[in-house]
Order: structure tokens, then sequence, then C-alpha cells
């Protein structure tokens, strides 16, 4: 059950999971449980909002592949923001940020989803594989951050 230490927000259609500053073996269970929940409403694209995230162990990387494979087998996918060079670092050393696509905000993120596709799904034939994926000049713009509506979570 979620308890609100990690924020979903909804951009437009796409959930936006705000990850922890680290992610470990004493938060990575309830970080799965908050992916998985803010996948819950359909197919389509989740986006976990790594941009605090300092650190993550080996079961936070399990995570994330675990939601990863949940949403590809749900017909969706999962996308990461992930600007910090460290954990790039450790993502690019496992392989992971071959096989989840990375950004390093969650606008360029945004811009990969399509709105007719449900909750942002991506168009299958625009050519985005792998971490850092080019724009196509179709994507989709994104909402801006005014925009965007907390679904769960926190108070600040």
């Amino acid at each position: 059950m979620q308890d609100g230490r990690f924020p979903v927000e909804l951009a437009g259609d796409v959930p936006v999971v705000a990850a922890p500053e680290e992610i470990d073996i004493t938060n990575a269970p309830d970080l799965r449980s908050a992916l998985l929940q803010a996948a819950a409403d359909g197919p389509g694209t989740l986006v976990a909002d790594m941009t605090r995230t300092r650190f993550c162990d080996s079961s936070g990387l399990h995570t994330l592949l675990a939601a990863h494979k949940r949403a590809q087998d749900d017909g969706g996918e999962l996308l990461l923001v992930l600007p910090d060079a460290a954990v790039l670092r450790v993502f690019a050393l496992t392989g992971i940020d071959r096989m989840i696509p990375t950004f390093t905000s969650l606008d360029d993120a945004l811009q990969h989803t399509s709105p007719g596709g449900s909750n942002g799904r991506r168009r299958p034939d625009d050519g985005l594989q792998g971490s850092r994926a080019q724009t196509t000049g179709t994507a989709a713009r994104p909402e801006p951050a005014s925009a965007r509506r907390r679904i769960s979570g926190a108070a600040d």
C-alpha cells in the first residue's frame, strides 16, 4: 500500500512517480508498489522521476527492471528521468540504460509520449529505442509543469 512517500502526479495522462533521494533495500518494495499502483489505470507510458535520486542499489535496479517488464507485458513502457551522472553510470555499467529509456529531464521524457495513445502510449513506429532517444519532430509537446496535477502522495 502506498503511504505517500512516493508522490504520483499526472502530466497529461502520464503517471509520474517521484523516486526518493536513495533507493535501497529499505524502500525499494514501496517504490515498486507505487510504480505498479500508478500503472494500474491501464497500459501506456509510466515515468519514474529520479531527479532527486543520488543512490540506487541492486534492489532499486531490480525494482525498476520489474516495473519495466510489467509495463511492457501490459503493452506500455517505463521511462526514467535520470539526470545524476553517478546514478546514470550505474545504469550504464549494468546495461539497464539500454533496456529502459532514460532522459535527463521530465519534459524530455514527456516529449516521447503520444497524446493519441492510451495513457500516453508511444507510437510503435516512432523509432525510439534505448536510452536518450532523439526527438523525431512528431512527438507530443509536454504539458507545462503548471498543468501537472498531483494525484497522490504526502503533503508538501
